[in-house]
């Protein structure tokens, strides 16, 4: 183990975070296995729950995620059916993205603002349906809007206005963003996945609700319809390039016991504790594909 923070020899590895809903608190888990070895990235890119695990782990704050998402499930301001009902909102954004953030659990602004890891949020653009990728640095006070953009999911949250633009979830067109990690120069890539090998996305139900829904955003409904090819065409080349030794990728052997919006806590410290326990069963493949000493 190593004590304290400190950059591992990770020049070329960037670290890309699915997301998933509460399923992400498996990504916590991970990521807290990664905290206690001190392992750093020069790069972080998420989506939805990636990307706030992506933000947590880059300030430094590893049980964070899990403190937010685990402790306040319960809490009507956190998720209510009613608000959903009557706002048409599921999850209280501006209770996650200001009241938690600035008051009940402070994030770690400074230290994250600080940080030279690139940390790259993606959102979706609801009029082209296309991906969107922010870095920290350039949206700085803005961070925690765009953040709340990527998180929130067609149909139980609002669109977000940013700039000149209206965003939602950015698991819709990048569901697992390795392709933006490449494209920023990052030759090797750890991936963390929410789903069990072999799983695959089956098309979105209801075309004829997005177009009631989203009148407005052509672009959005046409990437909720394409969004299940994308991913199972990302996991195939994933699992070939995985099969070939060019990537790692950590995810769970089976389903995990918990959905998208998941209220049980056990379940959900269960969700966490496989993640970690798989980043222990992952850590000599992933040091020796790293170039690290297995043993630090």
């Amino acid at each position: 183990m190593v004590n304290g923070w400190r950059n591992m020899n990770t020049t070329q590895a960037g670290l890309v975070l699915e997301g998933g809903g509460l399923r992400g608190v498996y990504t916590s888990g991970v990521l807290r296995y990664f905290s206690d070895l001190g392992l750093c990235f020069p790069y972080v890119i998420g989506v939805s729950m990636g990307a706030c695990n992506a933000a947590n782990f880059v300030a430094r704050q590893p049980e964070r995620n899990r403190i937010v998402n685990i402790r306040f499930v319960k809490d009507r301001r956190y998720l209510s059916y009613r608000r959903l009902l009557l706002r048409g909102e599921l999850f209280g954004m501006d209770f996650i993205f200001d009241t938690v953030p600035n008051r009940l659990v402070p994030f770690a602004w400074n230290r994250f603002m600080a940080s030279p890891t690139r940390c790259v949020t993606g959102v979706t653009d609801c009029r082209t349906g296309e991906p969107v990728f922010y870095t920290q640095h350039e949206l700085n006070g803005d961070y925690m809007t765009v953040l709340q953009a990527s998180s929130s999911l067609p149909f139980v949250a609002r669109p977000v206005r940013y700039q000149e633009r209206f965003l939602l979830d950015g698991g819709v067109s990048a569901p697992i963003p390795v392709h933006q990690c490449q494209a920023d120069g990052y030759s090797q890539q750890v991936v963390v996945l929410t789903q069990p090998p072999g799983y695959r996305k089956k098309p979105f139900p209801a075309p004829a609700l997005a177009r009631w829904r989203y009148p407005r955003f052509p672009g959005l409904v046409r990437a909720l319809a394409e969004r299940h090819e994308r991913y199972n065409a990302c996991l195939e080349a994933l699992e070939r390039r995985e099969r070939n030794g060019e990537i790692v990728v950590i995810r769970p052997e089976k389903p995990l016991p918990a959905g998208r919006v998941e209220r049980n806590k056990e379940r959900l410290y269960r969700v966490y504790d496989s993640g970690y326990a798989d980043a222990v069963a992952a850590w000599p493949k992933l040091a020796s594909y790293l170039g690290l000493d297995c043993d630090q």
